[in-house]
């Protein structure tokens, strides 16, 4: 007995090698599999979110939309499901930074996954030449056309030149920077007590007189003015000097 044992040994070393190959390469061939199907679910995603992101783009803007969907976690683990339905999460939506969703609707174990996207919206925007410190006006020597990510921020693009020049800056504005919503706001152009010009219109007629502003003149919001009859009128401030009154 004690002359077989080596050679017992040795089979039975290679008898436990045999199995465990056997066994790493069933778990490698699961974990393809597995690999697979995250692959497969991530494509459904991706699909989704390209027909989607061609619809979500502002009404007139002319965008290039691009989107890109992250990988799921390869440790995941999804019961089996016969109807797998993509869908946006609550709260979210394809702009910049998000989430999509992928539901089963049809199976024993019904499940709810997300998983990352990153949409970019490349297209015109007013971009800043130089800087141009907070509380200065924004003129249009300060600012150039250039293709940018609109959604690389949350905050809207100002598309509309008529809503930043001649504004003033909330906070100091750098080159290269993309003009957006609450980085500027309408500029002060008169005091109270200031003498300006009051521009009444009515129907078919316009008259121009003089009056005194009792408060401060906001470019494009209202303003009290004392005519020189002593009446007290509020209207739109147009410019430095004009306050416009509908009569």
């Amino acid at each position: 007995m004690p002359y077989f044992y080596p050679f017992f040994q040795r089979a039975l070393a290679r008898c436990i090698c045999t199995i465990a190959m056997a066994a790493c390469g069933a778990a490698f061939a699961q974990a393809q599999v597995q690999d697979a199907g995250l692959e497969a679910l991530r494509a459904e995603a991706q699909r989704w979110v390209n027909e989607a992101v061609q619809k979500s783009q502002p009404q007139g803007a002319n965008l290039r939309m691009q989107a890109e969907v992250g990988a799921l976690d390869s440790r995941l683990r999804l019961a089996a499901c016969g109807n797998i339905e993509p869908h946006l999460p609550v709260g979210a939506r394809l702009w910049g930074r998000s989430r999509v969703g992928l539901r089963c609707v049809d199976g024993v174990t019904r499940w709810n996954i997300t998983l990352p996207v990153v949409v970019k919206a490349t297209g015109k925007a007013w971009v800043m030449r130089g800087h141009v410190p907070a509380g200065n006006l924004v003129t249009e020597a300060d600012v150039m056309e250039a293709d940018v990510d609109w959604a690389e921020e949350a905050s809207p693009v100002l598309v509309d030149r008529t809503l930043w020049v001649g504004q003033t800056a909330t906070r100091l504005l750098s080159t290269g920077q993309t003009l957006r919503q609450g980085m500027v706001k309408p500029a002060q152009v008169f005091q109270a007590g200031a003498s300006v010009r009051v521009l009444a219109q009515g129907a078919g007629f316009q008259v121009s007189s003089q009056a005194q502003a009792l408060s401060a003149g906001v470019v494009g919001q209202q303003a009290r003015v004392r005519m020189e009859n002593g009446r007290v009128a509020s209207g739109i401030v147009l410019d430095v000097r004009t306050v416009k009154i509908e009569l």
